[in-house]
């Protein structure tokens, strides 16, 4: 389904002629809740960036929804997989005011919207990998998406929950369009969830050999 195709279906559905202005925040506002609630595989990117020596802050993309993993490249090239934290055990057990304590990063924490804090602060410098969720750009601007291709019945529902929430509509009609987002959206964790189980290995997963003779 298309922004204009889904445009067209929310008009048609509700029997109303809304401004661009407000079907586009009702499109918008489901994309965000809807992005919010499954982390879907499909919307995951990889990049790599470089921490800097007594620099315990690294930045956060500014498409970044939830983070997969962050690792901490050695001279080796071996991934180093970083424990989130809180931020404050980081602050307390890793005092930037005092340079015994820096080392390789183990441990991350979000510590606003634009950056992760690190612990141990960097003692030199390091290459790092950020795996993580992303906002994709919305349907509105782009005419297409991943959920409008793919799973455009909860992006439908999402968006008629928000016009029933403008119109004022009575509690039946809201249930309904409720009942079928929340029907929609359940599939949509249960697709996101089978595809993270078809890898173990990809999930961070710990795998425990079978013996041979209990293999099929």
């Amino acid at each position: 389904m298309t922004y204009t195709e889904l445009v067209a279906a929310i008009k048609s559905y509700t029997e109303n002629d809304y401004t661009t202005t407000d079907v586009n925040t009702f499109i918008q506002n489901a994309e965000q809740r809807i992005y919010n609630s499954v982390q879907i595989p499909d919307l995951r990117k990889n990049v790599t960036g470089t921490i800097s020596i007594n620099n315990r802050f690294l930045e956060v993309p500014t498409d970044w929804l939830a983070t997969y993993s962050i690792s901490v490249i050695d001279s080796n090239n071996e991934h180093n997989y970083l424990l989130n934290k809180d931020v404050n055990f980081i602050r307390e057990s890793f005092p930037d005011t005092d340079a015994a304590f820096n080392g390789k990063p183990q441990y991350y924490a979000i510590f606003d919207d634009t950056s992760f804090i690190l612990g141990p602060t960097p003692d030199i410098g390091y290459s790092a990998e950020l795996h993580y969720y992303f906002y994709p750009a919305t349907i509105v601007t782009a005419g297409n998406s991943w959920l409008g291709d793919n799973f455009d019945t909860v992006l439908f529902y999402g968006a008629l929950l928000e016009a029933a929430a403008y119109l004022k509509e009575n509690d039946e009609i809201t249930n309904q369009y409720k009942e079928r987002y929340t029907e929609s959206l359940n599939e949509l964790k249960g697709l996101g969830e089978g595809k993270n189980m078809r890898d173990a290995y990809r999930s961070g997963q710990a795998r425990i050999p079978v013996p041979r003779s209990q293999r099929a």
